[in-house]
């Protein structure tokens, strides 16, 4: 979902200086991206079904286990892009994450803000197979600063990628507003199954002995909205992105993954934040602990939470924007 999220600014960006994007993706992230751009075309892709297990310690054993999978999706993927540039006027290809979207005779982009995979005692290798696809693409775009104030660290920030690399400043759908808060709290969940979930459950049990007024989104695109109220809790399964912009600009605290695009996102919009990173991602683990190292914001494991340590946010100055000014002339040339 938070791949998808920060292309919106990019489709957005292509809209405006007349190109005619085709939308193409998979399960929540597509139904997202069709919500926010009913009118643009879009193509199912075959899904990665990428999930976490319940024990956070079988995670690099699953990946393992669902290399073939990963590798035969791949494939299937090349099959569609190959398809649907037989039958489009396709001027270039802007992959997020997905590997199998490129062509040799179309200038191909890979966003990504990992040029360096953690994955423990295993990084070397990860690290090498991503640069390895990477080095596939035209171009690599990398959704942070370049300097040494950046939110990706060592992730974002790697030597020795042989395709030609951009840093385009942090990438968000939503803009700063100045308006009166509603709620003490936002919750804000993401991420795959059945990790969301889990804790999903566990806030909702949590929260229950929470004073102040909370704003709770599942984060779980379905078809229709939906809306409950429980004590001081409003719970939402999703919002869409004018809606979250407005929701998270009248919260005064946010309790989230670690993931990179909530980071982005909070950013921009200058917010203080708790964080809980997804059991066994290493990427969220470690942008959790840099922020902590930071002052910018607390955090905690997924079974540690209290939301008394929420508290704990007070001590922590938050995010400040930084800004960026991106060319897009200059970046979209390639096409």
């Amino acid at each position: 979902m938070g791949h998808a999220a920060r292309c919106i600014p990019i489709i957005n960006a292509l809209i405006r200086y007349n190109f005619d994007p085709i939308i193409a993706s998979d399960g929540g992230a597509l139904e997202l991206l069709k919500k926010e751009f009913p009118q643009l075309p879009a193509v199912t892709l075959p899904s990665y079904n990428i999930s976490y297990p319940k024990n956070a310690k079988a995670f690099r054993l699953k990946l393992v286990k669902d290399a073939p999978h990963l590798l035969k999706t791949i494939q299937r993927e090349k099959k569609v892009i190959n398809s649907l540039i037989k039958t489009e006027h396709i001027s270039g290809l802007i992959s997020d994450n997905r590997f199998g979207v490129r062509h040799t005779e179309i200038p191909s982009v890979f966003i990504t803000h990992q040029l360096r995979v953690l994955s423990g005692s295993t990084t070397w290798v990860s690290t090498k197979l991503h640069q390895t696809i990477i080095s596939k693409f035209d171009q690599c775009w990398v959704p942070d600063h370049i300097g040494s104030k950046n939110l990706s660290g060592v992730l974002g920030h790697a030597k020795g990628i042989d395709t030609t690399t951009k840093y385009l400043g942090p990438l968000s759908r939503f803009t700063k507003l100045i308006l009166p808060f509603k709620q003490k709290l936002l919750v804000l969940l993401s991420g795959p199954e059945p990790q969301r979930a889990l804790l999903a459950e566990q806030l909702l049990t949590e929260l229950k002995t929470y004073s102040e007024n909370v704003l709770f989104i599942k984060g779980k695109i379905e078809a229709q909205q939906t809306i409950e109220h429980i004590n001081n809790i409003t719970i939402y399964n999703f919002m869409t992105s004018t809606e979250l912009e407005k929701a998270i600009n009248e919260s005064e605290i946010i309790l989230s993954r670690s993931g990179y695009t909530t980071i982005m996102d909070l950013a921009m919009l200058e917010k203080k934040a708790f964080f809980i990173p997804t059991p066994g991602q290493f990427e969220q683990e470690y942008l959790a602990e840099k922020l902590k190292k930071e002052q910018i914001a607390p955090y905690c494991k997924q079974d540690d939470f209290k939301s008394e340590m929420l508290l704990d946010i007070a001590a922590y100055k938050g995010f400040n924007s930084l800004g960026s000014q991106l060319n897009y002339t200059e970046l979209f040339s390639l096409f």
